[in-house]
């Protein structure tokens, strides 16, 4: 039972139905279910759903969870409705979870290559003298961005992230795609 009421809470809080959501929280509480359990579920929903869309959520999501850890119950109920209902009303995109999910299967599946000569650090002499950290342009000298290439040659030109059209992505969309020239 318990785990069909974890995925409810959770898809609730994707749908952004803040009722649902609070319904099954407390259902979840009331069946004895950990705080904390529900906690670090609401933060993975801030990440995974709601991601850049309105990235204040992870950040209320993380601190109603140490919340939770410092408080206990019952009043840690408070705080996961008002963390879980705030995930629940938020824009949604997923578009960081998409990345990084696609990254891995890259990473995992194909010859990626090597980190490009120019943006490897140089802690040590040797280093610099074998090319390491050559010709790297600090973006800060160039007002915060310079033209230059940061992945290995075999993935020149692939996209892992997409901005998504919610929130506050969607003032990033322009941006990034002005970065990456498409």
């Amino acid at each position: 039972m318990y785990k069909r009421q974890i995925s409810a809470f959770i898809k609730s809080m994707r749908g952004s139905d803040a009722d649902a959501t609070v319904f099954y929280l407390a259902r979840a509480l009331n069946g004895g279910e950990d705080p904390m359990f529900l906690a670090r579920r609401i933060v993975i929903a801030a990440s995974e759903d709601v991601g850049m869309a309105n990235p204040n959520a992870l950040v209320v999501a993380n601190a109603a969870m140490q919340a939770v850890h410092m408080v206990g119950m019952p009043e840690a109920r408070i705080l996961l409705s008002e963390a879980a209902v705030y995930v629940a009303t938020s824009k949604k995109s997923n578009a960081s979870y998409m990345a990084i999910n696609k990254a891995l299967e890259d990473v995992q599946n194909k010859d990626t290559g090597t980190i490009p000569m120019h943006i490897r650090n140089a802690p040590i002499e040797d280093m610099r003298k074998l090319g390491y950290n050559e010709g790297y342009l600090y973006p800060h000298d160039f007002g915060g961005w310079v033209e230059q290439e940061y992945m290995p040659s075999e993935l020149k030109g692939h996209v892992y992230y997409s901005p998504g059209k919610n929130g506050m992505e969607s003032s990033l969309e322009s941006r990034w795609l002005s970065l990456i020239h498409i």
